[in-house]
Formats: structure tokens, sequence, C-alpha cells
């Protein structure tokens, strides 16, 4: 066994998280020459299966829904739901309660946060900013927001933000952590620069929320979206969120009102008067069975400190890179992550010419993680259910697939 290899043993034995990994549906791996047994590192596209779920699920459909039926809005809480799931998501983004409402998709999240944010920023203000190196998605948000307000859109990258806000700025979309590199940018320097300069940040958290604390009352951010089925192991599809600051409630105009959002919504009337609070982010009926797989799903996070799960993220990404540092030929890849912990989120992503069917041979072997166009490894690091036995055979099956 190796030096690095009885390293991984003895910080598993310590691990604070490690006993959580067993609230967790873990199976091998499938793959015909697998070489390790199933380490999955790919939470940062989609999280593992919570073993709470299925039973819970269950439930809803034959119970709540099979049984109970149309008396399920009331007596299981369905409606309230939206609300009662963004209280258990606030204090994973550092938020109080009645500022994140779970519905829709991140997408649908980001076009009401930016249109929104433009409408609070007033006629004078006719550009936007948008993080350059976003995914591609929240790109096409913004430019589409940009078309219907009748606002310039200005893409730059984190670092030009700072440079580029002036007087004629409405609002600027950043992504917390970047999906391609694992690059974290600095929500706190930023957001108050966006504020210095009179403008509203929009931040996409898709890659940080349940990787690392966010702060995002603490730092004044005015609104933020995210998804579930990363870090938060909401599963395939699960619902996005929006967090409107508590000061900005009354002044938020959702660019998409529903029914749902109504201050009536059994009124059915034909003027639209917006709910006041959190409910105001919502459109229409809830997805109820991905939502309520969502709530069994975050059950994992009971007792569990964001800062806790971000310590041990630092370590496993620490030890990854040593790992690949003895085991992988030098030269053969590229770390694209940033080594100062200030400045990294919780992937690693390297870089090397066949990256595409490296990642192919990787998952044959057990290894799962995933592959970005055209030369990108991403290993996505989650603290509840990774430990650092994984991550040393995850480096070795590597560094045998590259030679």
């Amino acid at each position: 066994m190796s030096e690095l290899a009885v390293r991984a043993e003895k910080l598993d034995a310590v691990d604070e998280l490690g006993g959580k990994r067993a609230e967790f549906v873990l199976d091998a791996a499938s793959g015909h020459a697998a070489d390790a047994a199933g380490i999955y590192l790919d939470g940062n596209s989609l999280g593992a299966l919570p073993a709470v779920v299925p039973g819970r699920v269950e439930d809803v459909v034959r119970r709540q829904w099979g049984e109970l039926r149309i008396r399920s809005w009331e007596e299981s809480g369905w409606w309230t739901a939206p609300e009662r799931i963004g209280d258990r998501i606030a204090p994973l983004v550092g938020a109080a309660p009645g500022q994140v409402v779970v519905g829709d998709s991140t997408s649908v999240n980001v076009f009401k946060a930016l249109v929104g944010a433009v409408r609070m920023a007033g006629d004078g203000r006719d550009e936007l900013l948008v993080d350059a190196t976003t995914f591609p998605t929240d790109g096409y948000i913004a430019e589409s927001a940009a078309r219907m307000t009748g606002r310039t859109l200005r893409p730059v990258t984190p670092a030009e933000v700072p440079g580029a806000l002036g007087h004629r700025t409405a609002a600027v979309l950043l992504n917390h952590v970047d999906y391609r590199t694992g690059r974290l940018h600095d929500l706190p320097a930023l957001t108050a620069a966006v504020h210095e300069a009179g403008a509203l940040a929009v931040w996409d958290l898709c890659h940080s929320a349940g990787a690392l604390p966010v702060g995002l009352d603490e730092h004044g951010v005015d609104l933020a979206v995210g998804c579930t089925y990363k870090y938060l192991n909401g599963g395939p599809g699960a619902p996005a969120y929006l967090y409107v600051r508590r000061e900005l409630q009354d002044r938020f105009d959702s660019p998409l009102p529903g029914w749902n959002s109504h201050a009536e919504p059994f009124g059915m009337r034909s003027g639209y008067e917006p709910a006041s609070g959190a409910p105001r982010g919502r459109v229409g009926t809830p997805d109820i069975l991905s939502m309520l797989a969502l709530e069994a799903a975050l059950e994992v996070w009971d007792g569990v400190p964001v800062e806790a799960v971000r310590a041990k993220s630092l370590a496993l990404t620490d030890f990854f890179l040593e790992c690949v540092a003895e085991y992988v030929p030098e030269g053969r890849v590229e770390c694209l992550t940033p080594v100062a912990h200030a400045e990294r989120g919780s992937q690693i992503a390297l870089r090397c010419d066949d990256a595409g069917e490296v990642m192919k041979r990787l998952i044959e072997r057990g290894v799962v993680g995933d592959f970005r166009a055209p030369d990108v490894l991403r290993f996505g690091f989650t603290p509840l259910y990774v430990g650092f036995a994984d991550v040393e055979r995850a480096a070795r099956v590597l560094a045998r697939t590259l030679g």
C-alpha cells in the first residue's frame, strides 16, 4: 500500500462527515473493466441519491396523491412547500427565513431575477453586465432579458467587473463558481463594487450552494438563483430556487406573474396583485413530486454546518491534487482550478488533449467524473459522501488510464 493510500485511510478514520456516507445510495458503478468500487466524482452535475428519498416519494405517490388526492394540498402541506423548502435551503446559502422560494428551473429563475433587478434599477440605467465565462444558458437568458427591457448587454469577465461598472449599469449577473474550471469568484468584493456603482447584484449559486458558505444576507446580495440537483442532491430535474433580499421584496416586479404569486391565488381576479414576501417569486402550480423528493433529500443536512463541509472540500481537493502530482506523469495533465483556497470551489478541472476518451475509459473503470469540450476533465468532490480513500483510488486509476 502506498504512503498516500495509508494517509487516506487515516484521514477517513477521523473524518467528522464520514458518517453521512451511510445516508446515501452509493452502489458500485457499472463498468465491465471496473478498477474502483464506484467512485462517484460527478456530484457537481448530479448529486447522489439520499437513502430516505425513495420511501418518501413512494408515500407521496401512494398515500398523498393516491389516497388523499386533492386534500393533500392542505393536509399534506403541498401548498406551502415552495416556501417551506426554501427555508430549509436558506441556511445553506446564508439567508434568514422568508427570502427563498423553490420552484421552476434555474433558467426561469435567472430570467425572473435579472428582469426584476433591471426594473428595480430604474430607467436611467441602460446596461446589463454578464459574466463572459458563464454557463451558456445564463448568457442566453441575459441576452433575452436585455432585449426585452431595452438594455444593452455587455459581457465581461468577473475580474473586469469593477472597471466596467458605471452610472449606466443596471444589474450584474455573475457565477459564484466557474462551471468549467472550478474557480471561486469573490462574492463579497464584487457585490460591494456593484452596490458602490448603484447597481444590483444577481448571483448564480449552482456550483457553490451545498459546497461552501455563501453569505447572501451577510454580504447584501440582492438576488440569487441556484439549482438543487448538484451539491444539494435533489435529483434529476429538481426544482431550482430564487432568493430576493427582504428589503427588496416589496419592489420585486416579476416578469412572470402567475396565479400562484397572486395575493389572492384563489380569487381568480383579472387584475394582478402580487403576494408579499417570498411567494412573489412563484409562478404556476408547484411540481410536487420533485419538490417533495428535494425536501426529503435536504434532511441529510440536519446538524451539518456548511463550514465543516467547506473544510473537508478543501482537504479533499488538496489531497486529490497531491495524488495526481504523485501518480500522473508530469506534463500529462494541466490543472485549471486555482490552487489558492480562496479561489477554489469544490471541483478540480484538469486539461488534457484526449479528455473525452480519457473520461470514457475512467467511467468504464469505475471512476465517474465528466468531460467538458474540448479538453477538460471535471471531478466534483461532494464532502457528504466522498472520502479520502475514494480520492486516492481515483487518482491511481486516472494515472493508469492516462498511461
